[in-house]
């Protein structure tokens, strides 16, 4: 079977209704049980439809208010979808209002501290960003 746009636009547009009606009963309908979702590439991802509604419970329905999604782009090759979106939030838990656009072909975005020393960048002098 080959997957088709309409098919693609039709997943996006439950989780588009599930992220704003904060509804994790509804986002885990377009999972599989094995599924797994990589909020942070580097971290672990949530494992499951079990794990991924109690995720969506915490971030979503715990930490975010006023969600707005809008579908941007749509791209589809050779079974492979990639999406590109903007939403914007209260998040709750930092008091501000956020706007992110994402491009996804599987949604994360991460950063983390590494050790320098392991990197092989010298370490810094008095006065240099790296010190800081």
């Amino acid at each position: 079977m080959t997957l088709t746009k309409e098919q693609v636009r039709e997943v996006l547009d439950v989780y588009i209704r599930a992220w704003e009606g904060q509804d994790p009963d509804l986002i885990v309908t377009i999972f599989t049980e094995g599924a797994t979702y990589h909020e942070r590439v580097l971290g672990e991802p949530h494992r499951g439809r079990q794990g991924i509604r109690d995720y969506w419970q915490s971030k979503v329905v715990g930490g975010q208010a006023n969600i707005t999604c809008q579908l941007l782009n749509l791209y589809l090759d050779d079974g492979t979808a990639i999406a590109e979106w903007q939403a914007e939030f209260d998040d709750t838990a930092q008091e501000v209002r956020k706007r992110m656009r994402e491009v996804a072909l599987r949604e994360y975005w991460a950063s983390e501290v590494v050790d320098l020393a392991q990197a092989g960048v010298p370490p810094a002098g008095p006065g240099s960003r790296n010190g800081q």
